[in-house]
């Protein structure tokens, strides 16, 4: 394991030579919260789609589907968290209640609720069951509360957000810790609505007044981070393929986005002029559909499929949100299972060695940055990993990588921004020498991490 010794190497070298500069110091660079580095750092996460709709086949559903219909015969959250534990994951996102108005909880403010369903004879709480169940296996635990209520009957109007508002404080307030709560952009639109049976718009920019209802999340979870398309701690990454932009800036102008309506090109991408440090979540779901469906049972994600989708959002600076939606019975089923651990391996045996752990490192600045790498011999790579100290802020606008090849230097890889960590596919290559050219950067870059990785072999599912 020596993943972690180039990245000290380097960080001193590059604290020794240039990063307390005073007019690094004097810069106005956005930087992070502590929460949402430490969001950052857990790299993958996972969703459980899981509800009324897992019984209904549907991905939305109506609101008017009878709690009866709720019945999970073997419904294990802890299968849920011990499959996300050995995928990688470091947190679990549960829908509480979905788009139907469904509660996974015996809200005190609805019927339309496990409460009223024959699982455990109307006594059951999946979200005590989830939460329990993370804590056991060392994850954090989320919840996903939908703005959008197609059951509730004051829908659209000033009385919903009470209701709303009630719900979230006892999420927030009976279950401990909640580590991210999640708002999405689906509001308004037909539905059952208690009987009325008709579509109901709203005014997304108004309707929910966000900062009175950030504003009691943050009282009730101070540390907790909230996701939505403005954020406060993360930003949807404006596609559900899980896949960032090639540029992709941690900061962007919040003030303009909106819940909802925000152009999705721009999430993608962030912006380096933006005043708000919002990380970017990179959500997809294992199968084509969020909830379960028997028809898709062949058609779970390849393990090549989710490599992409590793490169495309972890190794873009982003944080990877991975649907895992369990069965009828309530177990994730055994085809994701498989699949998960394919994917926990491929992490484990490619990135637990990083070949350029023992190099020795030099800094230069005359007219650009160069961080000059030698390793002790040559050695074959096919992955170059970087990463910046985003406790300082994104700096890094520009960059190129070369190798010494045949005694030339040879541009293996290049790019524009890195932020937390940038993965970077190149044929295999085998050399010894390289350097690291900062193009363009806000003020002094600081590289706290250059690594170079073998793909993994695959997992033996067989054995």
């Amino acid at each position: 394991m020596r993943t972690s010794l180039i990245s000290l190497i380097i960080f001193l070298f590059v604290v020794t030579a240039c990063s307390y500069s005073v007019d690094s110091l004097e810069l106005d660079i956005v930087v992070p919260t502590k929460q949402q580095i430490a969001y950052q750092e857990m790299e993958v996460i996972g969703f459980i789609h899981f509800s009324i709709n897992t019984f209904t086949d549907k991905e939305w559903g109506y609101g008017d589907e009878s709690p009866e219909l709720f019945n999970p015969s073997e419904l294990d959250a802890e299968q849920w968290a011990r499959t996300a534990k050995e995928a990688g994951m470091k947190e679990l996102i549960l829908t509480a209640k979905h788009h139907d108005g469904f509660c996974l909880w015996p809200s005190a403010y609805t019927e339309h609720s496990v409460k009223n369903s024959p699982w455990k004879d109307g006594q059951g709480d999946v979200i005590r069951e989830f939460v329990d169940a993370c804590a056991k296996y060392g994850l954090k635990a989320g919840l996903y509360l939908s703005p959008w209520d197609r059951n509730h009957k004051d829908y659209g109007t000033s009385e919903y957000l009470p209701y709303y508002r009630n719900q979230l404080t006892e999420l927030l307030t009976n279950y401990g810790v909640i580590s991210e709560i999640w708002f999405d952009g689906a509001n308004g639109g037909d539905g059952y609505y208690g009987g009325a049976n008709e579509s109901r718009k709203i005014d997304r920019e108004t309707y929910y007044d966000w900062d009175s209802t950030f504003n009691l999340v943050y009282k009730l979870q101070p540390d907790i981070i909230i996701f939505s398309d403005a954020g406060p701690g993360c930003r949807w990454i404006g596609n559900e393929h899980g896949i960032a932009g090639e540029t992709n800036w941690s900061t962007i102008k919040g003030d303009s986005l909106i819940i909802g309506a925000s152009k999705q090109s721009y999430l993608n991408t962030g912006d380096p002029d933006g005043d708000d440090w919002i990380v970017g979540e990179c959500d997809v779901s294992i199968r084509p559909g969020w909830f379960y469906h028997a028809s898709q049972d062949d058609e779970v994600k390849s393990l090549e499929r989710f490599k992409e989708i590793y490169y495309g959002s972890v190794g873009r600076n982003g944080v990877l949100l991975l649907n895992i939606p369990p069965d009828k019975r309530g177990l994730i089923h055994e085809n994701d299972v498989a699949r998960l651990q394919e994917f926990g391996h491929f992490i484990n045996s490619t990135f637990d060695d990083n070949l350029a752990g023992d190099a020795s490192i030099s800094v230069e600045e005359d007219s650009v940055y160069t961080m000059n790498i030698q390793l002790p011999e040559e050695r074959t790579f096919n992955l170059l990993v970087l990463g910046e100290d985003i406790a300082k802020g994104q700096r890094v606008k520009a960059f190129r990588v070369e190798a010494l090849l045949e005694k030339q230097w040879i541009t293996i890889a290049e790019g524009t921004t890195v932020g937390y960590k940038r993965i970077l596919r190149v044929d295999s290559i085998k050399a010894s020498k390289f350097r690291l050219i900062i193009l363009d950067s806000f003020g002094d870059p600081l590289i706290t991490n250059f690594g170079l990785f073998l793909e993994g072999t695959p997992f033996p599912l067989n054995q």
